[in-house]
């Protein structure tokens, strides 16, 4: 049995005008490679042949994927680390800005180890974060005692609940992405935010990078999103799309990872991180990351 997901149609808008882009490696568990395909149509890039989610799991198996073990080895986890000390009030702030509420119903998908629900409850905010990896669970229990739940929780969560969904970096990686957005809607308070951070492949260091930008991050990364495509899937869940906001961090961490796999060095990665920001700053949703506010039409 073949363990893999192919498309013959886009997963975002379901057109059929496909084109391979280029192959990638699994520079940093296994270096398997994959196809990477874009769609004409909503400029969507997805991974064909991506491993399906009885198998997906192998692939997070390794201390480098750092948002489940929490590792500080290396310099760029050191730095994923202080960096993230520095966006969780930021990304707390947003949530309230954005919802226009200082407290209320909040909950996180792909939560890891529970460190942003633990930043929301200390806000006052009540909180909850679902995540699939058991240990990265454990460990959320140990830290804060948050109340993180395996994945598939979602759906036995009652509807028009959370003021505020939030997914940071993890709409990239749901193998069922119409069943998904369709519950996230159900689950919404009226007037609630869903809030999803994603990788942008237009941005100035992904063209730099191409296939060794380490934001296409295949197979984990199943779909590789641009503004376009992330407002079409949202258009098609009865979603608009309110507002974006720049991650303008991740283009320094993106480029650190991607020079990593090139045998380049960091000093490279910050100018190229810098020049990124620059072109960003006169197009915001050029990016290397870029937040999307949506709430139900």
């Amino acid at each position: 049995m073949h363990h893999t997901v192919h498309y013959i149609s886009c997963p975002v808008c379901k057109g059929n005008h496909l084109k391979e882009v280029f192959v990638v490696e699994d520079f940093s568990i296994t270096h398997e490679k994959f196809h990477v395909i874009e769609c004409s149509d909503c400029q969507l890039r997805f991974t064909d042949n991506a491993p399906d989610e009885a198998v997906i799991g192998r692939y997070y198996q390794s201390s480098a994927y750092v948002s489940h073990s929490n590792t500080k080895k290396g310099i760029i986890n050191r730095l994923y680390h202080i960096a993230r000390s520095f966006t969780l009030e930021s990304k707390r702030s947003f949530v309230q800005k954005a919802t226009g509420k200082a407290v209320g119903m909040h909950m996180d998908v792909g939560s890891g180890t529970g460190t942003f629900v633990h930043v929301m409850e200390k806000a006052g905010w009540s909180s909850i974060g679902l995540e699939p990896d058991e240990a990265a669970r454990e460990t959320a229990a140990k830290l804060y005692k948050a109340d993180i739940f395996p994945a598939d929780h979602l759906f036995s969560l009652p509807a028009g609940t959370y003021n505020a969904i939030t997914m940071w970096h993890v709409l990239e990686h749901v193998h069922r992405l119409d069943e998904y957005i369709a519950q996230l809607k159900k689950l919404l308070a009226p007037g609630g935010k869903l809030i999803i951070a994603v990788p942008n492949y237009t941005s100035a260091d992904a063209q730099h990078y191409g296939t060794h930008w380490a934001a296409y991050d295949v197979p984990r990364h199943l779909y590789h999103f641009a503004p376009q495509s992330m407002r079409t899937l949202m258009e098609r869940h009865g979603l608009n799309v309110i507002k974006t906001q720049p991650m303008w961090l991740d283009s320094f961490y993106v480029s650190m990872l991607s020079e990593k796999y090139k045998k380049g060095n960091i000093f490279k990665a910050i100018m190229v991180g810098l020049r990124s920001n620059f072109k960003a700053f006169f197009n915001r949703e050029q990016c290397s990351s870029v937040i999307y506010v949506a709430e139900v039409k």
